[in-house]
């Protein structure tokens, strides 16, 4: 590998200072007095030796790497690679640069992911928390500016963006009764995350207030297990004596997977079952069946987080928690 080019071996090749090449590189020649024939000359000299600046050392003259660090739960989701897209392109539009990373769901792999986007300067974290890690993740906010998105810990000095999970799911359950549908259970992880207790705590209020007379049913499913969680899960609520005539699938993962055995159990959705998921995904165009579901609007999200964190970053003290409302994308007939 051959020797990096610097600064000095441009000036040599161009016959100028070494002070008017910096001067140029850093994009303040006209502030210097820097000729333009003189500041064409840097430029193709540069060229021609295939000069790479240090962009560390810059970032630690100027106090700032215009990056942001991303780290979100499962990028095998289609709601966090849309909301990694929105952060990239609104990010992007204030010259910044995201530096993803994804935990899978596991708090020593964010831990550790987290651990290394520090460790590379990034101005601020965008980070969706995971299962056994909110404390620990709060924390970083006394370090650096840090936006969680998508799930939050109930803290005053925390910011965060998220739907209101509470009302998605709560509408979800009003949409079947007003279709006809009494026996409704909901399916979610088993997780004390609050974005899926909100769900689980929607569902409730909503069954309370509609069928009051129904027992609810709520099924949880391990993240580790999913298609072995939700097949049994999903054949214990249709073998009941009374079986459930409609489902809520709390998350995006969850409803694949549950259309996905119910298909093998040749269960007619809509029919012989009603069912709403949440969030919009390309694999629902492969089922046969009218289908209804929770749509996140997770490019405004993600767009509002990136907004936040750059008020953060530019010294702003107040704490921003906004939620979102859903929109439900209803395809369900009459019973």
């Amino acid at each position: 590998m051959g020797k990096k080019v610097s600064i000095t071996d441009i000036a040599k090749k161009a016959g100028v200072s070494i002070a008017s090449v910096s001067y140029v590189m850093n994009g303040i020649e006209k502030e210097k007095r820097v000729s333009e024939e003189v500041a064409n000359k840097i430029r193709e000299t540069a060229a021609l030796l295939n000069y790479q600046p240090n962009h560390i050392a810059k970032s630690l003259k100027q106090g700032s790497t215009k990056t942001i660090g991303l780290v979100v739960a499962d990028i095998s989701n289609s709601f966090f690679g849309d909301m990694a897209k929105a952060i990239e392109e609104e990010a992007s539009k204030h010259a910044y640069t995201v530096i993803f990373g994804n935990s899978n769901e596991d708090f020593s792999k964010s831990r550790n992911l987290v651990n290394t986007l520090m460790s590379r300067q990034v101005d601020g974290l965008i980070v969706t928390p995971v299962q056994g890690g909110e404390s620990k993740i709060q924390k970083l906010s006394n370090k650096m500016p840090l936006v969680f998105v998508d799930r939050y810990i109930e803290n005053e000095s925390i910011n965060y963006v998220i739907l209101d999970n509470y009302a998605a799911s709560y509408d979800a359950v009003e949409q079947l009764y007003n279709k006809g549908f009494r026996k409704t259970a909901i399916v979610g992880y088993d997780s004390d995350m609050m974005h899926i207790q909100e769900r689980f705590r929607g569902y409730r209020e909503a069954m309370k207030r509609f069928n009051p007379d129904v027992e609810t049913l709520v099924g949880t499913v391990s993240y580790q297990s999913i298609e072995e969680d939700i097949a049994n899960t999903l054949d214990a609520m249709l073998q009941q004596e009374q079986a459930v005539d409609s489902i809520v699938f709390a998350t995006n993962t969850l409803t694949i997977a549950g259309l996905q055995h119910l298909r093998k159990r040749r269960i007619k959705i809509q029919e012989d079952l009603s069912v709403i998921g949440f969030d919009g995904n390309v694999a629902f165009d492969f089922f046969s069946f009218p289908f209804t579901y929770v749509k996140q609007p997770v490019y405004e999200m993600g767009k509002k987080a990136v907004e936040i964190l750059i008020n953060k970053m530019n010294g702003k003290n107040d704490f921003e928690q906004v939620k979102f409302k859903h929109e439900m994308v209803d395809s369900i007939p009459v019973k």
